[in-house]
């Protein structure tokens, strides 16, 4: 069996690529030195995040120049994600930043008019010719998370294995000879991406292939479905699944406990679930970089989930009490090393955006700046916590007012949603829309918009919350709190531009099965990962 060597430059969740080969059974080694990349027999490069901070971060290790021999010579590699970006000539990411140049082209951002930007999900793709890569590809979804893209041309058209849509065709994939590269990542793609690094690992690209699936004309991005794991230590110290009703998790003067929070993510993994996400609340969240318990977790996670996950709570600042500063930076890439894709930032993105409006624009100083500079934008999602306030009129408020079906408790037919800090137990003079607008320029890839008034209500996502801010921002959006049954996941995406919906409590105590809402969405013609 074949060593297979991985390119760990820092960049992003590499523990899955490592979880996925040893899942699949096979050695693995790090490039730790130049020259281990040409002793190679198998080369690995995965990463997320930005394309000039892995080129500059490949020519400081001094990969660069072994790297381009290796490639030269036509030996087994499988680039994944920036590893596919960086075979290019350069990036409208990182202008003046050179590629690796060995596919002509450039990659080039995604045109956000009437798109969501990062693309951002489970597509298809479409092979262009027989590669033995996709024997045994048969139309599943594929985890996608980008914000910029190689566009088909006549110049790389030799290299151009598969395309995808999404705002026209992109090259999802290319191949010549041994060498090969994804946009999609197989290590987050389920089982189906698991058999696709299969083949790499056994095959290595040889010259013969069974005929390969084509596809549809059209690949379609999926509506995502994704469990949400509240994690906090119980009244006895055990670290466990809990759920709260407008915010409160205790119930009859005791915690919440609906599971351990490995296991339910192994469980929705399971059960189809496109994503699982923990919000840490516990104590630890003050010191997150002594909380081993939440790092195990996502550890564990990991070397049995191969879908995307996200963690939030206490990725900020802090110091701790010995004295010693950490930056945002630090925690999310402990947490990147542990095993999360995305990390999440709630009341600290609110005093971001406070200090924003205040200064007239950004700083380069805050977390969600830090993280999207080195991880990418679609790296960090924002989650935000609002809650109704009830006026007169809109020129009642300076906020961003919508005209609500629901009326407020002295029958005033407006409002605006004011965000909240602390969960949800203080309010601040910001509105929805100003913090979705801000974090988006800021660098946010992603929101997480949750709402105080019908959290553990059972009646419904708010509809006007979601689509007034889906509409004033081409970042995606994940519709959260309210679910109570299957028919509210369709009703949201029929009637709201959301990429995805969250919900917790239903799926914990198994009110409502994953499978029955993607069954549902299924039937009524919303596409959705099998």
């Amino acid at each position: 069996m074949s060593m297979i060597s991985l390119i760990d430059y820092g960049a992003g969740n590499v523990r899955s690529v490592r979880n996925a080969i040893a899942r699949l059974g096979y050695p693995l080694t790090d490039i730790t030195r130049p020259e281990d990349i040409l002793k190679a027999e198998r080369l690995i490069f995965p990463g997320v995040g930005n394309f000039g901070a892995a080129m500059q971060r490949l020519h400081a290790l001094g990969y660069l120049e072994p790297l381009k021999e290796y490639l030269s010579a036509d030996r087994p590699f499988l680039g994944i994600c920036i590893g596919l970006q960086c075979l290019f000539e350069g990036s409208e990411e990182s202008p003046g930043i050179a590629g690796l140049g060995l596919i002509p082209g450039t990659i080039r951002r995604f045109d956000a008019d009437g798109l969501a930007v990062p693309h951002m999900g489970w597509n298809g793709i479409r092979p262009r010719w027989d590669s033995p890569l996709f024997d045994g590809y048969r139309g599943e979804k594929l985890y996608f998370v980008h914000s910029y893209r190689a566009l088909p041309e006549p110049a790389n058209g030799s290299w151009a294995l598969a395309g995808t849509d999404y705002g026209g065709e992109f090259l999802s994939a290319v191949q010549k000879g041994k060498v090969a590269a994804v946009q999609f990542h197989p290590e987050k793609s389920g089982e189906a991406g698991l058999r696709f690094l299969e083949r790499f690992l056994a095959d290595a690209c040889p010259a013969s292939a069974a005929a390969c699936y084509r596809g549809p004309e059209k690949t379609r991005l999926a509506k995502r479905v994704i469990a949400c794991l509240d994690v906090r230590t119980n009244d006895a110290g055990d670290l466990v699944v809990t759920k709260g009703d407008q915010y409160d998790v205790r119930e009859q003067g005791q915690v919440r406990n609906l599971g351990k929070p490995v296991d339910l993510a192994r469980r929705y993994y399971e059960e189809g679930a496109d994503e699982i996400t923990f919000l840490n609340i516990t104590a630890f969240r003050d010191f997150p970089l002594r909380d081993q318990p939440m790092l195990e977790v996502l550890k564990r996670t990991s070397e049995q989930v191969f879908v995307p996950l996200t963690i939030g709570g206490g990725i900020r600042a802090f110091t701790d009490s010995d004295g010693r500063h950490y930056s945002a930076l630090d925690v999310a890439a402990a947490y990147f090393r542990s095993g999360a894709d995305k990390v999440s930032i709630g009341s600290d993105a609110v005093a971001t955006v406070e200090q924003y409006l205040k200064n007239g624009g950004a700083t380069g100083n805050s977390a969600i700046e830090q993280i999207a500079q080195v991880y990418g934008n679609q790296a960090v999602v924002i989650s935000i916590d609002p809650r109704r306030v009830y006026v007169t009129a809109p020129d009642a408020t300076h906020h961003h007012t919508v005209r609500t079906q629901v009326p407020g408790p002295n029958g005033e037919q407006f409002c605006w949603f004011q965000c909240t800090v602390k969960g949800g137990r203080e309010g601040r003079d910001i509105d929805v829309i100003e913090l979705a607008q801000a974090c988006e320029k800021l660098g946010a890839g992603e929101l997480l918009l949750n709402s105080i008034d019908r959290d553990g209500t059972g009646s419904g996502f708010d509809l006007e919350l979601i689509e007034a801010v889906s509409r004033s921002v081409s970042t995606p959006v994940i519709a959260s709190s309210g679910a109570g049954k299957v028919a509210h996941f369709s009703e949201v995406f029929e009637a709201t531009d959301v990429e995805a919906a969250l919900a917790a409590g239903i799926f914990h105590r198994r009110e409502v099965p994953i499978a029955s809402v993607k069954a549902h969405l299924s039937a009524g013609g919303i596409e959705v990962r099998d």
